[in-house]
């Protein structure tokens, strides 16, 4: 699981503001759908390792906003802006994996 993050981490590197950060491009489609995917995927191993449903969806949502985080902190370490519109999107992403996983059986 952790390769497959650190894959997805590194696969969503780049320039991705080329024409200005707007709140609507594709860029900000990758933040959610792949934060939506860090949020199932860790609640998914956090459930298949044994831990109950609210802790499984505590930690998968730590583990998701590290990774959005940790991504804009790279950003800026790499030249780049910390970018609001990425992390809302990154949360509008992840709060979307959570409610699919709080809909899963017990």
């Amino acid at each position: 699981m952790m390769r497959g993050l650190a894959l997805l981490f590194t696969l969503h590197f780049g320039d991705e503001h080329p024409g200005g950060d707007r709140w609507f491009a594709a860029d900000k489609m990758k933040h959610f759908f792949v934060a939506a995917f860090v949020q199932s995927a860790s609640f998914s191993g956090l459930r298949a390792a044994g831990m109950s449903k609210s802790s499984s969806l505590t930690g998968a949502t730590v583990l998701t906003a590290g990774v959005s985080i940790g991504k804009e902190i790279h950003d800026r370490q790499t030249g780049g802006v910390v970018s609001f519109k990425d992390l809302t999107w990154d949360a509008a992403g992840m709060a979307a994996g959570a409610a699919l996983a709080q809909h899963t059986r017990p």
